[in-house]
């Protein structure tokens, strides 16, 4: 395969066929996301049973758990891409909404108009259910999309793509809307990122390096977060077990996401107190904690039962995407801040308190895409966050931040209504 031609023929087809969705109703786009739905759910035990295939590759060529974890499928799975498509189908249609209108001296009225962003690439590793997330995502927003998913799950994301490609054809909508790239060659990304003439934004999903490649060679602009270092912090004025359920919930409602905590600090007023119980219950679920010197001699003092060894200076800025966690007591909420400033990849934090001042300076202080008070970091989703579905979280600050969205996948222009006026 020539791999230069392959990709520039997949953007040529995905320019030509974004013409054509930025200019299709609501209701056709509805429809196309609902067919969509209905070819998955007929589909389902080939797409389990070619997950478990590319499963059982990965396994064999010896892909680590957290990877395996993320490219497995299964029943609820597949239910939640189901959910997500009619989530995103319910959603208000952003493309055509005119805000802002407001009339000028010279009796022009100036709005702004949300537009589709044009032909969308994104690059993603190990989750097969990207694939439906992206695809239904970028469609609302009235936009082509050309979706290269890892080599480990291929055959996932080909039947996936049968689907999708159905149920486009069911809706009326061009088969090019949404194309999954065939190769598994690693040139097809250097190439899908530097077609400019055919691509008009890059969202990267995947490890570190992955994301570092990518903003570094791209031509094409590049939506992005490099990784999810994300912090719980236990105030002075924390309630008890509030803070122990959401410090458990944050780390090890599942691992390998990267709105998962990977750190956690606590008030030095309420270590003693509350460290023991949480080392305890993250025992329970395996996970080895990297702690400071403060928390070492809490946990000891205590004679906590916890696989544990001395932080070192990297562990303050890990992502593990695993069962482990690094733990240091701080002095204050001044402290905590500091801290989140210099290690975190600003991707989200969190605050347990019941001190309504020191909530609000958390919020105003801390500088990343979601701050939250009170409640797990594993909320920050697009699912969870009402947006249906994301095709990622974006650390970045110009554009879009957060949750990438369909009013992320947008962008605005300005519309001006007049009734004849000329400029003197």
């Amino acid at each position: 395969m020539d791999i230069r031609n392959y990709m520039r023929d997949l953007g040529s087809r995905a320019r030509a066929a974004s013409a054509v969705v930025s200019a299709a109703d609501t209701g056709q786009k509805n429809a196309a996301l609902l067919a969509i739905g209905k070819h998955i759910q007929s589909s389902r035990s080939a797409l389990l049973q070619a997950n478990q295939q590319d499963l059982d590759n990965a396994s064999n060529s010896g892909l680590d758990s957290a990877m395996l974890e993320r490219l497995a499928l299964g029943e609820a799975r597949i239910d939640a891409m189901l959910e997500g498509l009619e989530q995103v189908a319910a959603l208000a249609d952003p493309v055509g909404e005119i805000s802002g209108l407001r009339c000028m001296p010279s009796g022009i009225q100036v709005g702004k108009m949300r537009v589709p962003l044009g032909v969308i690439g994104i690059i993603y590793e190990s989750r097969p259910n990207v694939t439906i997330d992206a695809a239904s995502l970028c469609l609302k927003a009235g936009n082509a999309a050309i979706l290269r998913g890892g080599s480990e799950a291929a055959l996932s994301n080909a039947a996936i793509a049968r689907a999708i490609t159905a149920g486009l054809a069911d809706a009326g909508l061009p088969a090019h809307a949404v194309q999954v790239v065939e190769t598994t060659d690693r040139a097809a990304v250097g190439e899908l990122i530097t077609m400019p003439e055919y691509v008009d934004v890059i969202v990267p999903r995947g490890g570190k390096g992955l994301i570092e490649r990518i903003s570094r060679d791209a031509s094409v602009t590049v939506i992005k977060h490099l990784d999810g270092n994300c912090h719980v912090y236990i105030d002075d004025d924390a309630e008890a077990q509030m803070a122990i359920d959401i410090a458990v919930n944050a780390k090890t409602q599942r691992f390998g996401t990267c709105n998962t905590a990977e750190s956690l600090l606590l008030a030095q007023s309420r270590a003693a107190e509350l460290l023991p119980a949480i080392a305890e219950q993250m025992h329970e679920h395996n996970v080895a904690l990297r702690v400071c010197d403060k928390a070492e001699a809490v946990l000891a003092a205590a004679n906590t039962a916890c696989a544990r060894q001395a932080a070192t200076e990297d562990d303050w800025y890990a992502e593990y995407l695993g069962p482990i966690l690094a733990v240091k007591v701080v002095s204050d909420l001044s402290a905590a801040i500091a801290h989140i400033g210099q290690y975190s990849s600003r991707h989200t934090e969190t605050i347990v308190t019941n001190n309504h001042a020191n909530a609000m300076r958390f919020l105003r202080e801390v500088d990343s895409s979601s701050v939250m008070i009170n409640a797990s970091t594993r909320f920050a989703d697009g699912f969870e966050y009402g947006l249906g579905a994301e095709i990622g979280i974006s650390t970045d600050k110009i554009h879009v931040r957060g949750p990438v969205g369909l009013e992320g996948l947008t962008s605005q222009k300005f519309v001006v209504l007049g009734s004849g006026q000329l400029r003197s």
